[in-house]
């Protein structure tokens, strides 16, 4: 008895020494937070509004969703990257001028083509609140920048209590209104602020802990044109990867509502958020830890193959029970928690769930593409990702006409996607640490 309890006191002190496990608890414990809060309330939401305001806000963020992660042209993920404090901050000021810039031609092309993306994407509904998609992406740059000085900072104490904060803040308030406004355009108000929400609250906390270092950019003066082309490879590879990857994220909802209606869409768009509960308490916290420590770990000619695989391994340890669970009991679980009318949902959870489980098992695969200077292989398998996702939504709608085969169809493809990304990230590393082995020998 003395020695098990000698073993786990030790294994408890191995834990607390291991800065990576650390880090992934402190990032993980927020996120638990928040989503307590969110299936706290998640029962009482769906039953307020419904799935035809859930497929209108799904919509509406779908669109939201395809443009968010291009608004700096993904600059701000190369801060974590230099060495230099200067160089960083110099990135810091390169994003939030891209930022602007993108929003505002943004809100010429809703001025020009307003009408035409109401019709097109059958959002007549959500009307004027269109217009709220320039501030949302103005908010999102600044939030990006943000979260990546934290992790650069590796201030991950701040990153989880202000996710806490603004999961409470923004599902109390989407509750609360609902019981007297339970229309779409609530949902959709919360949605296009709730990034603003966290950037003010991380920025708030921020300057307290560096007195103001990070607003104090003006005075590093590296020119902005060397770091545009310093790290040209991010616009040039990685933005049009993660803007691909957000279309044929997003793309989903914005077919379902096309093809068979906002309910449909709405049975998606929480599904999405649903299964997405296990790639953000674990997956997202491993995966902010874990983009530095493999870039460390690069430049200290360590094995990047092992460490991708290890992650790779444990996440598919933690991720198989709550997605089997899904797989096996989806209709009569959201018919439970969510109400009758979700019954559906739980359908497309079953296929979703495929999916979003080796997506939950690519993330260490995807951090570690920049790393490994594997980015242009990453736009292409990226473009023919989204070919066969189009490729299979439309085979449902058009050869089977069925939402249920539809979305069939476009889960295991999906999750037969992600499995091969990840096999051949592990060739790359395997290649990118044999070639370090033989530079180091000559």
């Amino acid at each position: 008895m003395g020695n098990m309890i000698t073993f786990t006191t030790q294994k408890l002190k191995n834990i607390k020494r291991n800065s990576f496990i650390k880090n992934v608890i402190i990032m993980a414990s927020g996120t638990a937070a928040a989503q307590v809060i969110a299936l706290l309330l998640s029962p009482v939401i769906t039953r307020l509004y419904g799935p035809e305001s859930y497929g209108l806000m799904g919509s509406y963020m779908a669109i939201v969703a395809i443009i968010v992660p291009v608004a700096a042209l993904t600059y701000p993920i190369a801060i974590v990257l230099p060495k230099s404090e200067t160089e960083a901050k110099g990135i810091i000021r390169v994003s939030i001028t891209i930022t602007m810039i993108n929003a505002g031609i943004l809100l010429i092309v809703l001025l020009a083509f307003y009408q035409t993306i109401l019709d097109v994407f059958n959002l007549n509904q959500l009307g004027n609140f269109l217009y709220l998609i320039p501030l949302t992406i103005l908010f999102a740059g600044i939030l990006q920048v943000t979260e990546q000085w934290l992790i650069r900072m590796k201030y991950f104490k701040i990153s989880a209590r202000v996710t806490f904060i603004q999961a409470f803040l923004t599902h109390g308030g989407i509750a609360t209104i609902g019981f007297f406004n339970p229309l779409a355009s609530v949902l959709v108000m919360f949605q296009s602020s709730k990034e603003g929400l966290k950037a003010a609250l991380m920025l708030f906390s921020l300057r307290k802990k560096e007195k103001n270092r990070i607003v104090k950019l003006t005075n590093d003066k590296i020119p902005k044109r060397l770091i545009l082309k310093k790290y040209n490879d991010f616009p040039f590879f990685r933005a049009p990867e993660v803007f691909l990857n957000a279309v044929s994220q997003g793309l989903p909802i914005l077919m379902l509502t096309s093809f068979f209606g906002p309910a449909s869409a709405g049975f998606y768009t929480i599904c999405k958020t649903v299964l997405n509960m296990p790639a953000q308490l674990v997956g997202k916290s491993v995966g902010d830890v874990f983009y530095p420590r493999v870039a460390e770990a690069a430049n200290l000619n360590e094995n990047v193959t092992g460490l991708i695989r290890k992650a790779t391994l444990s996440l598919a340890l933690i991720g198989f029970l709550p997605f089997g669970v899904v797989v096996l009991f989806g209709p009569w679980l959201f018919s439970f928690v969510f109400g009758s009318d979700w019954l559906s949902a739980g359908e497309y959870a079953r296929y979703i769930s495929l999916w979003s489980f080796f997506a939950l098992l690519n993330l260490p695969s995807v951090k570690s593409l920049p790393v490994l200077s594997a980015q242009s292989f990453q736009l292409k398998y990226t473009i023919f990702m989204l070919v066969m996702r189009i490729s299979m939504l439309s085979l449902g709608y058009y050869v089977f006409a069925s939402d249920i085969i539809a979305i069939a169809l476009f889960g295991i493809s999906g999750a037969l996607l992600n499995i091969g990304l990840i096999i051949i990230t592990l060739r790359i590393s395997k290649k990118y640490d044999q070639n370090k082995i033989y530079s180091n020998t000559l």
